[in-house]
């Protein structure tokens, strides 16, 4: 078995998302519209996802959150919190690392 240095590049990364609690006025609102579609399709474009990797790009540990938000158009951006769920590989985030994201479960209430 070969031991892991910890400056390898992650092989994989999983994301995910949920609405930031600090900027809204209603959190079940909210919740309906991180878990939309059109949300989804825009956290997973390819664009979006090479703007993480840029600037979240070095050392990641899984629990790592950062303050985001997502274009919706007519500048209306929407503000998400996006956590890492699980690192495979390597503890480098970069270019040539995988990315899945999906919507956080959301919390009962």
């Amino acid at each position: 078995m070969v031991e892991q240095l910890p400056d390898e590049r992650a092989d994989r990364i999983r994301l995910s998302y949920r609405p930031d609690p600090s900027n809204q006025a209603s959190l079940d609102e909210a919740w309906s519209v991180v878990d939309s579609d059109w949300i989804r399709e825009r956290m997973t474009e390819d664009t979006y996802l090479t703007y993480l990797r840029r600037a979240h790009g070095g050392h990641v540990a899984v629990g790592d959150e950062w303050e985001e938000f997502v274009n919706c158009g007519c500048a209306d951006p929407e503000d998400v919190i996006v956590r890492v769920e699980a690192v495979d590989g390597g503890t480098v985030f970069d270019t040539e690392t995988a990315v899945s994201i999906e919507p956080a479960a959301q919390p009962d209430r």
